[in-house]
């Protein structure tokens, strides 16, 4: 008897162009949810963002050389928490949709395949999380979400 594969939901918007101009709310995760990017604190340690681990301090690298790598793309806003990564992602494109930005897909397998040829094995999980921006005041609230996550880590969804 043959075994069937589970089939993978597609998650993005169907029809949209992820190359586009505009604001996205991307989060990476880790592998089976391990705290892998913060160094260990002490129980009870209330320190609001701890210092990075080693392969936290490659993830932020990756995440930084984004802007470097395509030019029409920022990193306006992001967090390294222990197990993912938040980041407002900005595409820049002054003549309309005339391939002058990569797609989100794009740039989030580079930024990966940077951390892992840094640390030699893969730590992310295959897919990611987005969002699309729509609005100033939404872009805000999670611009401020980004900026409180670390204080608010033990009620986090991907605290384990």
């Amino acid at each position: 008897m043959q075994k069937t594969l589970p089939v993978r939901k597609n998650i993005r918007l169907k029809g949209y162009d992820y190359s586009q101009a505009g604001c996205y709310f991307v989060t990476l995760c880790v592998k089976d949810g391990h705290e892998m990017l913060w160094v260990p604190m002490p129980v009870g340690a209330h320190i609001v963002r701890p210092p990075l681990s080693g392969v936290g301090q490659t993830v932020e690298n990756a995440v930084e050389s984004i802007a470097k790598i395509y030019a029409m793309v920022a990193v306006d806003k992001y967090v390294i928490m222990p197990n993912h990564v938040h980041m407002i992602i900005v595409v820049n494109c002054d003549h309309g949709r005339t391939m002058c930005a990569p797609t989100i897909s794009r740039v989030i397998k580079q930024c990966k395949e940077h951390v892992t040829k840094q640390i030699g094995y893969s730590i992310c999980q295959k897919s990611y999380h987005d969002h699309i921006i729509r609005d100033e005041d939404e872009y805000k609230r999670i611009w401020q979400y980004i900026e409180e996550n670390p204080a608010s880590w033990a009620e986090d969804e991907y605290h384990t």
